[in-house]
């Protein structure tokens, strides 16, 4: 193939519609427009006016909120992290800290905030550097031996 070769697929390029020359082309005078009105001419803004009557947008009820002050927390618990450790993508000798279970698969995002809570088991001590941690989960973790470390985090 060459380059003075290539062309558009049949059918994909159509010739401009010339309109308002005269009657014998289909698309004289009014050009396909009609007459007359806001519509017959460029810059239609009609949109969501609907003649006056209150339009549908502003007839429904707002919804929701937004809180901008949110904190983006990430929960794990302790079966997450057991199943991690069984499945070889977590290293039960390394500090575990946001870091490391982002690169284990544990969370997905990469959240200010990292929360561990006390739901499942733990079969071996482990070290935890992480922001948060329910009460029950640091007792658990201490209670075989291991250590939660509570980084800063305003939560």
């Amino acid at each position: 193939m060459k380059l003075n070769e290539i062309r558009d697929n049949p059918g994909a390029r159509q010739p401009r519609k010339r309109v308002g020359r005269g009657i014998g082309s289909g698309l004289g005078k009014t050009s396909g427009k009609g007459q007359k009105g806001q519509k017959s001419r460029k810059g239609v803004s009609i949109g969501t006016f609907e003649g006056g009557q209150m339009p549908l947008y502003r007839r429904l009820p707002k919804r929701g909120f937004v809180n901008i002050f949110r904190k983006d927390v990430s929960i794990i618990n302790f079966e997450l992290i057991q199943q991690a450790i069984d499945r070889a993508s977590l290293n039960k000798d390394v500090v575990i800290s946001a870091e490391v279970l982002k690169e284990a698969g544990v969370i997905r995002k990469n959240a200010g905030i990292v929360k561990l809570l006390a739901k499942g088991e733990l079969k071996q001590p482990l070290q935890f550097k992480i922001q948060a941690a329910s009460s029950a989960a640091i007792e658990k973790v201490k209670s075989l031996g291991g250590n939660v470390t509570l980084l800063d985090a305003n939560v």
